[in-house]
């Protein structure tokens, strides 16, 4: 039975059966995504009582980001986009179980988490672009802004339940369930990638390419809006999300709380998040640039505020208001990029802003670990807030009159203008 929706409301991409297949099978495997990461944080610092290493494991986790995403974005635009979703999913799946096996046994050392954190990377790269790309073919065009609303909303549901329940596990059992409940949430995706009917993607014929990354590289370097876009993501992604940290060390080391209260601020920064999502699908509107940026500078003002919070009421009521900003601007970038870009190569340049997006992670977050150990969290949660604020604002002072998009984005088009220009 077809399922009735509003063809212009805030949930319009649910009439498309594959999505809607994706999107429950998501919400599952996001709560347990969640789950992991706050249990993951945790045994960490159960292990090593270490800022630092708390970082550097992030960063390991993110550095196939930087390494893979350009080679991922390749892969997504030249084979079955379905298939590959499967076997990462697959892989991924298998290092939660072998964490939590290693952790309800107690055999887990440091060095495993060093190391299933980079595998799980891994997977995650090259999962990332093809999903980002997957979901123009699930929907279509004409809903894909809509969707990209709807799967931020998706994540941010998984956000406000995976990290309570994380933190109420880890209060009763310790770490190793969190894991394994994640390592079952892939069961679920696994299974709707098999089951969804291929006969009912939506595919645009394509200009014949070479699928290399440096055509990529060069349509972005012909596309100052789009350039501008990823320079704003680069340092929100690198110093501004890093929330993981911020909230360890402050519920740990400011306000020397429990791991049920540190998984309480997991979930309380995504009631603001889940509300953006949701205003975003609802909306559904064309935000340019000039929205992206000024957002951006909104979001590392209210985390430099956060970190002065006196208290830990008051870090708390900030937390919403802060993911509120954050995502506004993220669903916005991600929209903007995915809808402003020619799809001959929009896996390619979603593998580009994945990369720039999750790329200085591996970077930012030891950086931030060790910092937090040399001049004190607040100040470098402070220090990374000016940061995320500043860098929009230089971005707009010095690219102000060349951040509209161009009516035509065909890949062939722009990249003969760039030529021409050289």
């Amino acid at each position: 039975m077809a399922l009735k929706v509003n063809e212009n409301g805030a949930l319009r991409s649910f009439r498309h059966r594959n999505f809607r297949l994706i999107f429950a099978s998501n919400f599952i495997s996001n709560v347990g995504s969640w789950a992991q990461r706050i249990a993951q944080d945790w045994l960490i610092l159960e292990l090593t009582h270490s800022g630092r290493d708390l970082g550097l494991v992030t960063g390991l986790q993110f550095l196939p980001s930087l390494l893979l995403s350009m080679y991922a974005g390749s892969l997504a635009d030249r084979i079955n986009k379905r298939k590959l979703l499967i076997l990462t999913n697959l892989g991924a799946g298998l290092t939660s179980l072998i964490l939590g096996l290693l952790v309800v046994t107690h055999h887990v050392r440091i060095w495993h988490v060093f190391v299933l954190a980079l595998f799980l990377g891994i997977f995650g790269a090259l999962d990332a672009p093809a999903r980002q790309a997957f979901t123009s073919e699930i929907v279509g065009k004409s809903d894909l802004a809509n969707a990209v609303s709807l799967n931020s909303a998706n994540f941010n549901a998984g956000r406000l339940i995976g990290p309570g329940v994380s933190g109420l596990l880890i209060a009763a059992f310790h770490t190793g369930p969190s894991f394994l409940f994640n390592a079952s949430s892939y069961i679920f995706v696994l299974t709707s990638l098999i089951v969804v009917r291929e006969s009912e993607f939506f595919t645009e014929d394509r200009p014949k390419s070479s699928a290399k990354s440096s055509e990529a590289i060069k349509y972005v370097r012909a596309r100052p809006d789009i350039l501008a876009v990823m320079i704003v993501v680069f340092f929100t992604g690198t110093f501004g999300l890093n929330f993981q940290i911020y909230n360890a060390l402050m519920a740990t080391q400011i306000f020397h709380k429990g791991p049920a209260i540190y998984g309480f601020l997991g979930t309380i920064i995504a009631i603001g998040s889940l509300s953006a999502a949701l205003l975003s699908a609802k909306l559904d509107t064309r935000r340019g640039v000039r929205f992206i940026l000024k957002f951006a500078v909104f979001f590392g003002l209210a985390l430099i505020l956060a970190s002065l919070a006196p208290n830990f009421i008051l870090y708390a009521a900030a937390l919403p208001i802060v993911g509120m900003l954050a995502l506004t601007m993220m669903i916005s970038a991600n929209s903007y990029i995915q809808g402003h870009t020619d799809p001959a190569i929009r896996g390619r340049v979603m593998g580009i802003y994945l990369m720039v997006f999750m790329g200085g992670t591996p970077f930012g977050s030891p950086l931030i670990g060790w910092l937090c150990t040399q001049i004190g969290v607040r100040q470098s949660i402070a220090l990374c807030g000016a940061i995320t604020a500043i860098a929009p604002a230089l971005v707009f002072t010095f690219m102000r009159d060349r951040l509209i998009a161009p009516e035509s984005v065909k890949v062939d088009d722009v990249l003969i203008t760039f030529y021409e220009n050289k």
